[in-house]
């Protein structure tokens, strides 16, 4: 897959620091280098440690070239795929220019082919829905990346990537704390953000994340509000139906033979809060649909594929019987 770099040659001293929140907040394309030993990156993901890479990108008509330091991580991907995703850590001394992004998680294509590339890009999507629907979420910033390998006779490898923001960023984006090292049960989280987090995970059909244990989920506390309840923050979403990654299994235990098939994990609503909830998905169904319809970089089949696959949420949450059945009677008990 060919993917066309092209930098200026502006010097980087023109940018003294970038703005860690404006950086996510264009859905421009970031045009970046990454060169560091790949072979041993790929042989580390065994026994993860942080590497040293050099990190080239074009932000602001100039060319920024720092040295930073980069880890492999997740779980699952971290096994099966020929280059993990990657943790990049920008707070050092050698990267002032980024320092400010802090250390930024980089989900790259399992393999280096175009069906791997579109489920990346529909994983990708999946963030950018979210964020329509509340702004306590992640964002993310897609990238073209050239790996460079730092052995000599290696031939460059191009392809896309997305970056995902910061925790503590997200957090003081929202006037909260990053409360890394707290774990709860769901039912007692914010209430209302919690439901939207379930349905949404319904929505796209994804089981392989939980509150407790903080499994594919952050905590942000609210800084004005000692007393308030934490907000869910959700993130990983390779594993959803809406994906549809060949890998991706079933949370073990449900009910369930694929992950195209929706399984609800949420907790018992009541039909008033439901419908909040659900009018919030349906203030933003336009929106949703226009996003994936103007998304260019994935094939029309994957399109239409992705809206289908959302349609039967939306005919779900249309019907007052299915609401009920679905997310009352249907709803976790304990």
């Amino acid at each position: 897959m060919a993917v066309l770099c092209i930098y200026a040659t502006i010097p980087s001293q023109t940018i003294a620091q970038i703005n860690a929140q404006e950086f996510f907040e264009t859905d421009s394309i970031l045009h970046c280098k990454l060169n560091m030993d790949i072979g041993k990156y790929i042989r580390s993901k065994t026994k993860p440690e942080y590497l040293p890479a050099t990190f080239t990108c074009n932000i602001a008509d100039s060319t920024i070239t720092e040295e930073i330091r980069v880890e492999a991580r997740g779980n699952m991907r971290r096994q099966i795929c020929n280059m993990p995703p990657m943790k990049m850590n920008f707070h050092n001394t050698t990267s002032p220019t980024l320092y400010p992004l802090g250390s930024l998680k980089m989900v790259s294509p399992c393999f280096d082919n175009n069906t791997y590339d579109q489920l990346l890009l529909k994983e990708y999507l999946i963030y950018k829905m979210y964020n329509l629907i509340t702004e306590k979420s992640f964002r993310v910033r897609l990238l073209n990346i050239t790996y460079a390998d730092s052995e000599e006779g290696k031939k460059p490898l191009a392809l896309h990537a997305f970056f995902i923001e910061d925790g503590k960023a997200l957090a003081r984006r929202n006037d909260c704390n990053d409360l890394k090292d707290l774990t709860l049960h769901s039912e007692s989280t914010d209430r209302d953000q919690m439901t939207l987090v379930a349905l949404f995970e319904y929505m796209i059909g994804n089981t392989d994340w939980g509150v407790w244990k903080n499994h594919n989920a952050i905590l942000i506390g609210s800084v004005k509000d000692s007393t308030a309840r934490p907000f869910v923050i959700p993130y990983d979403f390779d594993y959803a139906g809406l994906v549809n990654a060949g890998y991706a299994v079933p949370t073990e235990g449900l009910d369930i033979e694929n992950v195209q098939q929706r399984y609800y994990l949420g907790f018992e609503r009541t039909p008033e809060e439901l419908n909040i909830a659900i009018s919030i998905f349906n203030a933003h169904k336009d929106s949703i649909y226009t996003l994936i319809n103007n998304f260019d970089l994935l094939t029309k089949r994957n399109r239409e594929e992705m809206i289908g696959y959302l349609g039967t949420f939306y005919k779900i949450i249309s019907d007052k019987r299915e609401v009920k059945t679905y997310f009352i009677d249907g709803a976790r008990k304990q």
